[in-house]
């Protein structure tokens, strides 16, 4: 099944949310020990004085402009379109455009968000960071910044996780940081971020915790959302230069959901734009074997916001399983789980053997390896493709590049 829902008449904008509480609808909020209010509190007021200072993003604008490579590409991936058109037959199939934030510096687009925390942390007067890590590119993305600004960093990162991302572990640590092997639970995201919270709640004084999506308890999935908003601003100027209008439908991974809606949220008030979200459908529909929780979870409560959440129905979180170690995650942002709910945002899955699939057509077809995580999205913007006339046009969110999975991939596939 793969859901477009048009967006919900409102007597508001989808794009007016969260409210002064963090609560975006049902979803949001903060539920953590007594421990990190004052921190959060902290965060959220220095994020209120500078949300609409124009100094503080002009800093943040050079910096995405010098160091990052800003803007990104928006390019026309031709023979992806072909090879669409021919599934297609009966002349239908839709252009596909690529918004490249596999070419930001890193190799994806976590790098958006840690330098805007990073320039929070100097501001609060922190000396120190720390992150989760699953597929590894926010704690690369997190210890690039780190160095940059002459931060002390500790990524956290589960041991499956370092197993199947060890290129990004060594470049953490090129980078100087230090990967904290987290050999609890599952042994991936979920389980480093529960490490990274507690962490947080022993150093508040002197730390401050960069989450690396729109999770977590508010001001969190604001501000994150917020930084990565740049993809979505960038992408809406580059299709009225290339196409003349604004595109047909945007196409984007969802784990924790950070690439989506920064790409999602600039044009969540374009009624004219089917946004399409694309989970891990992992190895099947069964609990455990997908990581799908707009799919298949229910409204809970995990690290500290109200979203949906694989769980049991004890309220216990449930195991999940990608290909992809970003995705690998039971829960989503809160603002996700809103658009869900008004039909703003269709939610749909690929599974393991469609996203390497995905990952070998577009490195066959266009020259580019794409992240696993991404991946997942290309499958679905070439099925959506197919289903559309010529004439139009989808735009996908290449979230990150698959230097980083090639040895995983290759062991999945089966190549020699």
């Amino acid at each position: 099944m793969h859901p477009i829902s048009p967006p919900m008449p409102s007597q508001q904008p989808v794009s007016a949310v969260p409210t002064p509480t963090g609560r975006f609808g049902m979803f949001g909020g903060s539920y953590v020990p007594e421990t990190l209010v004052a921190a959060l509190e902290q965060l959220r007021a220095q994020y209120d004085a500078v949300r609409h200072d124009p100094s503080f993003w002009g800093e943040l604008e050079g910096l995405m402009r010098t160091f990052v490579g800003r803007p990104t590409p928006l390019y026309f991936a031709s023979r992806l379109t072909a090879a669409a058109r021919d599934r297609a037959g009966s002349g239908r199939g839709a252009n596909i455009w690529l918004k490249r934030e596999d070419l930001a510096h890193t190799g994806a687009h976590k790098i958006n968000n840690t330098l805007g925390q990073a320039l929070l942390t100097l501001r609060m007067g922190k000396k120190r960071i720390i992150a989760e890590t699953g597929a590894g590119q926010h704690g690369v993305a997190s210890a690039t910044a780190a160095a940059h600004f002459g931060l002390a960093c500790d990524v956290y990162m589960g041991a499956e996780d370092v197993r199947r991302q060890r290129l990004n572990v060594v470049r953490m640590k090129l980078l100087g940081a230090r990967v904290v092997e987290v050999e609890a639970g599952s042994r991936t995201l979920k389980d480093a971020t529960n490490e990274a919270m507690r962490d947080w709640m022993g150093s508040v004084e002197h730390t401050h915790y960069i989450i690396g999506s729109v999770v977590g308890p508010h001001p969190f999935p604001m501000i994150v959302r917020d930084f990565q908003s740049v993809i979505g601003r960038e992408c809406r100027g580059q299709c009225l230069q290339a196409i003349g209008r604004l595109p047909d439908a945007v196409v984007a991974c969802v784990g924790g959901g950070s690439n989506a809606a920064g790409i999602f949220y600039p044009f969540v008030d374009d009624a004219g734009v089917a946004l399409v979200g694309v989970e891990a459908g992992g190895r099947g529909n069964a609990a455990g074997q997908h990581a799908a929780p707009l799919s298949f979870g229910t409204p809970g409560i995990l690290h500290g916001s109200l979203s949906y959440v694989l769980q049991d129905a004890n309220g216990q979180t449930a195991d999940v399983h990608s290909c992809s170690a970003g995705l690998d995650y039971p829960g989503v942002g809160p603002e996700h789980s809103y658009w869900k709910d008004a039909g703003r945002v269709g939610y749909t899955a690929a599974n393991d053997a469609q996203a390497l699939e995905s990952f070998q057509l577009l490195a066959r077809t266009e020259g580019i390896i794409p992240a696993l995580e991404s991946s997942h999205a290309v499958h679905e913007a070439v099925r959506l493709a197919t289903t559309m006339p010529a004439d139009r046009h989808v735009v996908v969110n290449l979230s990150g590049r698959g230097d980083k999975d090639v040895d995983e991939a290759v062991r999945l596939i089966g190549l020699k």
